[in-house]
């Protein structure tokens, strides 16, 4: 009897474990309001991640290739504050953050996934990389750290004319 009641005890944790994973990426916020508050007091810019990251092939290739990769993470907790505003289709969001994530999609145009965004902590778009301009320069490879070609972006956006350029697709890198 004991046997049952421990086996249960351990199953009802990793059910809790993978509820709590389901959840934002570690180290990105799921609050927009909370994220601004942050940037403002630590002067950061916002990085908005709108994404589908349990179905879209793209979303999870740039999650796996450029965001979970250390050098990534290292530069983003210095620079940036992250936001995750997903578009599940299986696993569920509260109704209040799926609001919050459509009122975004339509306020910055979103159109496809991943769609990313920067803005400066007053919520004024510093820069955009939909679709089309950041699978190939968020993706590609250059000497083994794909995430090298986002932070170059991302810095020009925070500081160089050319940076909202880039982001907006005018200018080529």
């Amino acid at each position: 009897m004991k046997q049952i009641r421990w086996l249960l005890v351990f199953a009802l944790l990793a059910v809790v474990a993978n509820v709590a994973d389901a959840g934002a990426k570690s180290g990105w916020l799921t609050d927009y309001k909370q994220a601004q508050q942050q940037a403002k007091s630590n002067k950061k810019v916002m990085l908005l991640d709108f994404t589908g990251s349990d179905w879209c092939g793209w979303c999870i290739k740039l999650d796996k290739e450029v965001f979970s990769k250390p050098e990534f993470q290292e530069y983003a907790n210095k620079n940036l504050v992250l936001v995750e505003l997903d578009f599940p289709r299986r696993k569920e969001i509260s109704a209040t953050e799926r609001s919050q994530n459509e009122e975004l999609a339509q306020e910055h145009g979103v159109q496809g996934f991943p769609t990313l965004i920067v803005l400066d902590s007053n919520g004024k778009k510093m820069g955009e990389l939909s679709y089309g301009a950041a699978v190939p320069e968020l993706c590609r490879y250059r000497g083994g750290q794909p995430f090298r070609s986002f932070s170059k972006l991302a810095m020009k956006a925070a500081g160089v004319a050319r940076g909202s350029r880039l982001f907006s697709g005018t200018a080529a890198p």
